[in-house]
């Protein structure tokens, strides 16, 4: 193919994803009530699944109240643009896994037959991992840290009144930086296919990395430690897991070696 084939073969793949963002987006749009009431403000509430579960767990941790705070809106235009907003984002987390589909179609052929044997099942692990991550943005760490800095106060003169600009754009973070992060493990599958990483480096890293994802969770999140510890925790062990599969990745090429000079 020709260079303006492949512009004209990456146009189609962009444009059927956009229109399965669309289409999750409108439905989403239309689907106001319980969007809002329910996904949305849903850890607002002290009756949301995770709190709940949190208390059937240990009495210690039941939410009888949360923390009183306001959530308004300060521009003649912000609820509806909060609105659209929202919907767009939702579209993209719900048609994520077609869009990263579409886009793996495109790269794929371009790949040797080699590398495409290794990249086998791409596109489910990735969606796997970043519908984990989301899940764990949404039920964890969006509750805990509506918790704390819905009820953090430097003094009780100073009531917590929250923009609805702030609180969407605080939770759709939150959930879309976990839904990236948890992406670790392939990132370092194909790292060590390509020979840039080895189970050796990333143990002598390791606490390098720590540091790293301490960061990168204070940059991604709010500054509150709970939410930071709560996204740094499972990326810590995700790194661990992804050393295991650094070494896994290093003992079956070993094994394809070794089988390819038995047969020579």
């Amino acid at each position: 193919m020709s260079f303006l084939d492949h512009l004209e073969e990456l146009r189609w793949h962009l444009i059927r994803s956009m229109v399965s963002i669309l289409v999750f987006a409108i439905i989403a749009f239309l689907s106001k009530d319980l969007i809002w009431d329910t996904v949305i403000l849903g850890p607002t509430k002290p009756d949301f699944w995770t709190y709940r579960t949190f208390c059937k767990l240990s009495q210690a941790f039941c939410i009888d109240e949360l923390p009183h705070f306001i959530i308004q809106s300060r521009k003649m235009t912000g609820q509806f643009t909060m609105h659209i907003l929202s919907s767009v984002v939702i579209g993209l987390l719900c048609a994520f896994p077609y869009t990263f589909w579409e886009m793996w179609r495109f790269i794929r052929p371009g790949l040797y037959e080699k590398e495409q044997k290794v990249s086998r099942g791409a596109t489910f692990f990735v969606s796997l991992l970043f519908t984990t991550g989301v899940l764990f943005g949404y039920f964890v760490v969006t509750p805990l840290a509506v918790n704390f800095l819905g009820g953090y106060q430097v003094a009780d003169s100073i009531l917590n009144e929250f923009d609805i600009i702030s609180y969407v754009t605080t939770v759709a973070t939150l959930v879309l930086a976990c839904g990236l992060m948890f992406q670790l493990p392939i990132v370092v599958y194909f790292l060590t296919k390509a020979g840039l990483v080895t189970p050796k480096l990333l143990k002598t890293y390791r606490r390098h990395a720590i540091i790293v994802i301490l960061i990168a969770g204070a940059i991604l999140t709010p500054p509150d430690p709970i939410t930071q510890i709560m996204i740094a925790f499972p990326l810590v062990m995700l790194y661990q897991v992804s050393i295991f599969i650094s070494k896994w990745v290093l003992r079956s090429e070993e094994k394809e070696e070794s089988l390819t000079k038995a047969k020579e």
